[in-house]
């Protein structure tokens, strides 16, 4: 898996996010990342280390999770290497296993809908801050797992729902998925 935050967020498309929770497990395939880069007035990281953000400088490929509006939470992966500050946000899940459990946390049936938009990945996945910092390779409750023959075919377009360097052709997504976030006009097939 890269480490250069644009090659791994467009390495993550078609790569599965599994979330096991005692007997209850739930799987998604990623759709939908945006890449925030060292120096980016965008990233969490720009400001400088703290302790909300320490994840996006510490070794690649740990999950960064902060809450946004004090309400939803977002789950990123941290790149670069240890000490420069960036990461990649997961945007979307197309939903693979689980789910009815993912229904139920999200309180709708509405497939397309469970896992599109950052917060409710989240609440689908039942990702929360205690999952900030965990190896995304080793840990049991919440890993990534690769593509396997699946190639997508990858779109790019501007980042969603930020003012500071929006303009910036960082985000990355499945062309042609039901299941990616933010207008249509911004993910032609």
């Amino acid at each position: 898996m890269p480490v250069e935050t644009q090659a791994l967020a467009q390495a993550l498309i078609g790569c599965v996010l599994v979330r096991e929770n005692g007997d209850q497990t739930t799987v998604g395939r990623i759709v939908e990342t945006e890449a925030y880069l060292p120096g980016d007035p965008a990233c969490h990281a720009y400001t400088g280390k703290s302790p909300r953000n320490a994840t996006l400088f510490g070794p690649p490929h740990r999950s960064y999770v902060y809450l946004i509006y004090g309400t939803s939470y977002c789950f990123n992966v941290s790149s670069e290497a240890d000490g420069s500050g960036a990461g990649v946000l997961v945007r979307a899940l197309a939903p693979i296993e689980g789910t009815e459990v993912m229904q139920r946390r999200r309180g709708t049936t509405t497939l397309r809908d469970l896992c599109r938009g950052p917060g409710r990945l989240c609440a689908a996945m039942a990702i929360d801050r205690s999952f900030d910092g965990v190896d995304l390779f080793t840990h049991r409750g919440l890993w990534l797992a690769g593509r396997g023959e699946f190639e997508p075919r990858i779109g790019r377009s501007r980042r969603i729902g930020i003012t500071r360097a929006a303009a910036r052709r960082l985000r990355f997504y499945e062309a042609g998925s039901p299941y990616v976030s933010g207008p249509a006009r911004l993910s032609p097939s």
